[in-house]
């Protein structure tokens, strides 16, 4: 296999893999793999599962795109289930998470020009991460991602991430610019970091009473992925600005930004589009994801299966030298270590036959599918055990 073709973006491992199925992978020699990344939060209810192929296979063989100068059903039907599972209003699709997040960043943006502010600020956490698009790369943050593109576009002011204090400072000194809050539930990039308990709900008040929008990138903690469809729902509250990806197709690209009615009508016929977004296909693997989860309990299972894991590693790795903490919600668990162990993936998939990712050099991040059992719990920490 040689990737002279391709644009050296990309550091793979050597290893290509053939076919999957539910929680497995097979590689080109037919060596079986447990999949403890799931695509990096993407393929939540398993590889090859038989209702999407399908559902995949019989819209293939119907109509995959007509474009939104026309109605799209299955478009129409997928914003209605996500906007009752959420509490939001409207749904606007597109291809991927930055995608996602760009819809927000120009919500944000309408939302000051409505107000009248000319130069309109967005809070924006430190250790971010929204995507690599230039818009989404000023929004986030660390050296490695943004280095050679500067100078970027947008005006945002980073705070530290849990940190009211530091909100307090910058709501004196920018209230008046400041239009919007741009966070990240869990920090997924920077090695699962968690926001302290009563944050998200902080922060939702703070918004409220200075008439800033709460926008929350749910991208790799949505649909399911911490226990509850979004992550937010642990606070007991509703954002005004809701970005999704990932696990909401399973593979096939879609993106999708939700918000309150008061805040979708800022867009008017011609003030954002996509020529692929919601196509036929993309939705309707949507919906059939969406039904896969309610069927088989999913949400359930993955808070269930999570505590398990988080348990298991934490009775098994606890007293490691290694081991600086270990944190995470539902199946969203990360591991930090205390010195950089950068070959330590290619050595899980080679010596114990599991796959999984380390983040910011040091930080084991494990997001396998929601159907992962009881049994696949334990081989992956006696996987990580043997590892360290």
């Amino acid at each position: 296999m040689t990737a002279a073709c391709l644009m050296t973006t990309y550091q793979p491992l050597a290893l290509s893999f053939a076919r999957g199925l539910g929680t497995r992978l097979w590689d080109q020699q037919g060596r079986e793999y447990l999949d403890a990344v799931a695509g990096v939060a993407v393929t939540n209810v398993g590889h090859s599962h038989p209702r999407l192929v399908t559902a995949i296979s019989e819209q293939a063989g119907l109509l995959l795109h007509t474009s939104n100068l026309y109605g799209i059903d299955w478009q129409q039907r997928l914003a209605q289930r996500l906007a009752r599972l959420s509490g939001l209003d409207q749904a606007f699709f597109n291809n991927s998470g930055a995608e996602a997040n760009e819809t927000a960043l120009k919500l944000a943006r309408l939302h000051g020009w409505k107000k009248g502010i000319e130069q309109p600020l967005v809070v924006v956490m430190e250790n971010a991460f929204h995507g690599r698009t230039l818009g989404t790369m000023a929004a986030s943050d660390g050296p490695s991602v943004r280095l050679g593109f500067q100078r970027l576009p947008g005006d945002f002011i980073k705070v530290g991430f849990g940190d009211l204090t530091a909100l307090d400072a910058v709501t004196r000194e920018f209230g008046a610019r400041i239009v919007a809050v741009l966070l990240e539930p869990i920090q997924g990039e920077s090695g699962v970091q968690l926001a302290p308990p009563g944050y998200l709900k902080a922060l939702r008040a703070h918004c409220s009473q200075h008439g800033w929008l709460l926008m929350l990138d749910e991208i790799q903690t949505g649909i399911g992925r911490t226990g509850t469809w979004f992550a937010f729902q642990q606070e007991g509250i509703v954002p005004d600005v809701m970005t999704l990806a990932k696990g909401l197709g399973n593979g096939i690209p879609i993106g999708a930004c939700l918000a309150r009615t008061s805040v979708a009508k800022l867009f008017t016929p011609g003030s954002h589009g996509s020529t692929f977004g919601g196509n036929p296909l993309a939705c309707r693997v949507g919906c059939t994801v969406l039904d896969i989860i309610e069927e088989q309990d999913l949400l359930e299972n993955a808070a269930r299966q999570g505590e398990r894991l988080l348990a298991r590693l934490r009775v098994e790795l606890s007293e490691h030298p290694q081991v600086l903490a270990i944190r995470g919600r539902g199946l969203m668990i990360g591991i930090e270590l205390a010195t950089p162990q950068r070959d330590l993936a290619a050595r899980a998939a080679r010596e114990q036959g599991v796959l999984l990712n380390v983040t910011r050099g040091k930080v084991i991040r494990l997001l396998p599918p929601l159907t992962l059992d009881s049994k696949e719990v334990e081989m992956i920490v006696r996987a990580i055990a043997r590892l360290l």
